[in-house]
Parts: structure tokens; sequence; C-alpha cells
């Protein structure tokens, strides 16, 4: 019993509301005017135009505006019901165009962004802005998993099981999630949801917890923490929760494993600290990440940036999202808000990230930029309190 409290209490930390902070969670944009490409965004469309208009907000390296000084005017039309044409322009001069097809309106305005993004910000940016999200939300008073688009369009309740959830966490390929739930024995199980057919089995529902599933970037694997033979470890299984097999062993609690991109590596919390640690999907020696903070969890290793690692550090009373960087072996706190800032997750373009922000009263999904520590909600309040989003990139 003392262990299952110790690892819930470590899961549930950044998850619960007990943070004391009471401002108010709103936009941060510390961009500065020379770091940033200014555009005029515009569709005949009011709904994509406000859309387009959202998204570009959303950038840390653009800015939007209405002026006539602006080094790119970009333009949304419509064409079909899931096309969307985009024609860039600089200064007079035509400079890029492309037609778009989407799986609807808004997520062909959606791709066509992407298209604007990744020909005018030229330092190799990709786009993110048809990034989907699984995400927890309270609309019906208990805690259930809802998909979405980057910006909650398209929102989707996937789970009615009126009981805690935690952790979502996509497949590669899109098709699935696994999640953690108290829904079907009081205690937490690892639960597969097929989003094609919306089944759901139960994934491993071992004695003890079963927690922090999460699939290799092949999707071939899962890691996940299990407590069954006394100690909260790291255990690997495959896609359909089989061949378990255990790769740590220590008296300290473990939470929140996750695979590194080309899958040969897992970083984990793990106390005293929480710290963060990497080893071998193989099992074998861990090694001690030095991040230069006491308190460090919910690591997040970027599938674009093979040497970045978002994590959830404690600095005071508050929780801030910071950033490892293994070729300097330097970390660095990325985000700026006067509220608490938890549960990253990394974006396509190995810079943005989606992260909760949380207050006393408030827990909203936004996307920082990691560079300049620009911050803008994207959850709409008629979802309820907001949290834990997974990202998942076609």
């Amino acid at each position: 019993m003392q262990n299952f409290l110790r690892i819930f209490l470590l899961l549930a930390l950044t998850v619960t509301t007990a943070t004391t902070v009471s401002a108010q969670i709103g936009t941060i944009d510390v961009r500065a005017n020379n770091k940033v490409i200014l555009v005029r965004v515009s569709s005949p469309s009011a709904e994509l135009n406000d859309l387009a208009q959202r998204a570009f907000g959303a950038h840390g390296l653009y800015k939007v505006t209405a002026g006539s000084v602006y080094a790119y005017d970009i333009r949304f039309t419509s064409v079909g019901a899931t096309q969307v044409r985009v024609d860039i322009s600089k200064g007079t001069a035509p400079f890029a165009s492309s037609t778009v097809t989407g799986t609807s309106a808004r997520n062909a305005l959606l791709r066509a962004a992407d298209f604007a993004v990744e020909k005018t910000n030229g330092i190799g940016l990709k786009g993110f802005f048809t990034a989907r999200l699984a995400s927890i939300g309270t609309r019906t008073g208990k805690p259930e998993i809802y998909t979405s688009d980057l910006f909650f369009g398209e929102v989707k309740q996937i789970t009615h099981d009126n009981a805690f959830a935690l952790m979502p966490r996509w497949s590669p390929d899109g098709s699935k999630l696994l999640y953690t739930s108290f829904f079907k024995s009081g205690a937490p199980d690892i639960f597969q949801i097929d989003l094609r057919s919306s089944q759901r089995t139960t994934f491993v529902s071992f004695r003890g917890t079963n927690s922090s599933a999460r699939y290799s970037p092949n999707g071939q694997q899962v890691a996940m923490v299990l407590s069954g033979e006394g100690t909260p470890e790291i255990y690997i299984s495959n896609a359909q929760g089989r061949q378990v097999s255990r790769k740590t062993r220590s008296d300290a609690v473990k939470s929140s494993p996750c695979f590194s991109p080309d899958g040969s590596r897992v970083v984990f919390a793990m106390e005293p600290g929480p710290q963060l640690y990497v080893m071998s999907t193989a099992g074998g020696p861990v090694s001690r990440v030095s991040s230069g903070f006491t308190y460090c969890a919910e690591p997040d290793w970027s599938r674009t940036n093979p040497n970045k690692i978002a994590f959830t550090v404690m600095q005071g009373r508050n929780f801030q999202i910071a950033v490892l960087d293994l070729s300097t072996r330097q970390s660095q706190k990325v985000s700026k808000a006067p509220f608490d800032g938890v549960e990253p997750s990394w974006l396509a373009d190995g810079r943005h990230l989606v992260y909760t922000a949380r207050t006393a009263s408030t827990s909203r999904i936004c996307i920082l930029d990691t560079e300049t520590g620009t911050s803008v909600p994207i959850s709409p309040t008629s979802l309820g309190q907001m949290q834990s989003a997974n990202v998942w990139t076609p």
C-alpha cells in the first residue's frame, strides 16, 4: 500500500490543482520585433480567416499585423469542401502558392498554413498546425479523454468512464490511444482504445499500479510503470501488452518513461528528487541526466530534435517547463508564466510544445515557444478544465 500511494502521488502531483497560484491564464507575448516575421494573414471566409489568424498568432516566430508593413502577405481561399488555396506574396511579388487538400475545410486550412510556415520561416522549421491532441477535459463533470485538432476544432469525446483518467498517449500511426484509468477495478490500470472502431481493451491490469504507458516510435513496444512486484519499476512490453519485461530494479519510485526518437533508449523520472535518468531499452545500468534542477518530472523526448528533452521542474512553489539540450548537457527553464506549467509534449518543429497551464482554479492547454517563452492558450473553457495534452503529428 505504501508503494501504491507513493507512485500515485508522483503521478497525480502535476494533474491535480493543488497550486496556490492565482494569476489568470492568458497570452504571454515576449517576442521582440526583430526576432519575428511580420505577416498579413487573410481569407474571404470568416471562419477560415479566424482560424488562420489564430494559428499564426500562436507561432512564436510570426507576428500577425493588419498594417501596411509586413514581410509576407498570406491569403487563404476555399476552393472546395476539403480544399484551400494559399497564395503568398513577398512585397508585391508572388512568392509561393499551393492548393491543399485536407479531411475537411478546417483541416485543409491548417495544412495550407503549415505550407506557408515551411515556405517563409527561412530556418528550416516544420509546420505544426496539423497536429492532433488527446487531452483530459472535465466538460461532463468528470475527467474524460477528448481528441481534437491543435486549436480544439473537431472535438470528439473518446471515453465515458465517469472515473479518473490519466495520461492519454497516441500510437505512432494515430489509430490508438493508451491511457490509465480507475474505472474498472478502482485501481489504476492501463487501457487501449482503437479510435477507428472505438473498441477498448485492457492493456495491462496487474496487482498494484499500472500507469504511464507510452508507445515506442515504431509502435512495436510500450514502456510503462508497474508496481506488482513491490517497487514501481519501468517495464517494456510488445504492442499487445504481452511479453512484459522488467527493466529497472531499485527501491526508488519511477514514472513517465519516454522513448528516444530512435527507440534505443528510455528517459524517465526517479526518486529522490525526482531526477531524470536514461537507460537502454534492453535494460541494464541507468545514467542520471544532470539538469541543474532539484525536481524534474514528465520528460518528453523530441522526435524532431533528438538532443532535446522537455520536462517539468519546480522552482519555489511553482512548476515550470524546462528543456535539456543533450548536445551541451545544459538545461534552461523556458516557460515564463506566473502560473504553473506542467505536462510538456513536443510539436513537430522541435521548437514549440503544448503544456498544461494551471492556477488554483483553472487548467488550460497552451502552446509554448521554447525559444522566446511566448505562451498562448488554445483550449476553450467550454470543455472545462483541460490538461494532459499529448501530440500526434500526421
